[in-house]
């Protein structure tokens, strides 16, 4: 990675940050994780008028994933709620192999607080011990439950939407194509930031990085071995384009989509391509290029003036996209 292409400010936070191998101990370094996210969230200052319940919901195996016994969900909403309001179902990141909807508590309340919508967090299974598709058959278990009890949840269902960061939104986008070809519930909108949607890793941003401090290609390969199966993975045999959206023919009857992503990304070129492969297919689509910003920096680095512009332009979209 070219630091001089990093955003000065993340570039000083950026030098505090560990190198890290994930994969030699991957229950340790979730653990770890964990424990790095939780410190920074009891930094942070607390949000108020913010409420969540949690509910157990039963995976409905769309995939032939192998059944979750349950799959937990938690529902954030403005405390002094009223109405109906819009929904989004948001989907944690960690390269389909890490986090959790826990680590993403915090932000996601902060969420809730900019947008004024409800947001239901999933806690969708995780690879390499459940691979693809039984995290996608976890999200859209959550998506029909969503659909089904939006009117216990005081949820307007005409009006609910998709979101994720890194693998979450690459499983959103997934999801907005099974949604799509199930015609079961049809979501309006996918809010995608930097989505990890192509397991080929044939472009030069996906070479580019290899700094081991944020999500590299080696990262990146790796993961996607994770979700896919090494014989799937970059092999001969093309995984599901569920699985790896990059890989749909068929861009068309997707709902309105927003994506941002730092230009310092692994993932800048596959969601350049992305996006103009959905504008082309017909698909309102905006699409945001941050410069100066490495992969997620807009929650890893919460505090710096960048990071904040750019989580102000996706509540922004996504507030525009669900009122």
């Amino acid at each position: 990675m070219n630091l001089s292409l990093v955003d000065p400010e993340l570039a000083v936070a950026l030098a505090q940050f560990p190198q890290m191998d994930i994969w030699s101990d991957l229950p340790l370094t979730r653990k770890l994780i964990a424990q790095a996210r939780l410190g920074l969230m009891a930094a942070l200052p607390a949000i108020e008028n913010v409420t969540s319940t949690d509910y157990s919901i039963q995976s409905r195996n769309t995939l032939g994933a192998s059944a979750a016994p349950e799959v937990l969900v938690r529902v954030y909403r403005p405390q002094d709620q009223t109405q109906h309001l819009p929904a989004l179902l948001w989907i944690h990141g960690g390269g389909y192999c890490l986090g959790s909807m826990e680590q993403d508590d915090y932000f996601v309340g902060q969420m809730v607080k900019e947008i004024g919508s409800v947001v239901v967090s999933v806690d969708y299974r995780l690879a390499p011990e459940h691979p693809f598709p039984a995290p996608l058959d976890d999200c859209y278990s959550a998506l029909c439950w969503l659909f089904s009890n939006s009117e216990e949840l005081k949820v307007d269902g005409s009006r609910i939407g998709i979101g994720g960061i890194s693998a979450g939104a690459g499983l959103a986008a997934g999801l907005a194509l099974l949604a799509r070809d199930q015609a079961e519930v049809f979501p309006i909108f996918q809010a995608l930031l930097c989505p990890m949607i192509d397991d080929r890793s044939i472009t030069a941003s996906s070479h580019s990085i290899t700094d081991e401090r944020v999500w590299n290609r080696n990262s990146n390969i790796k993961g996607w071995q994770a979700y896919l199966g090494p014989n799937v993975s970059g092999g001969a045999e093309a995984p599901s384009a569920y699985a790896a959206p990059s890989r749909a023919e068929d861009l068309t009857g997707l709902p309105s989509t927003y994506i941002g992503v730092g230009s310092v990304d692994a993932f800048v070129d596959e969601n350049t391509d992305y996006a103009e492969r959905l504008n082309a297919s017909g698909v309102n689509t905006q699409f945001e290029i941050f410069p100066g910003g490495f992969h997620a920096f807009e929650f890893t680095v919460p505090d710096a003036e960048i990071s904040r512009r750019t989580r102000d332009c996706h509540y922004q979209a996504i507030k525009k996209a669900l009122f």
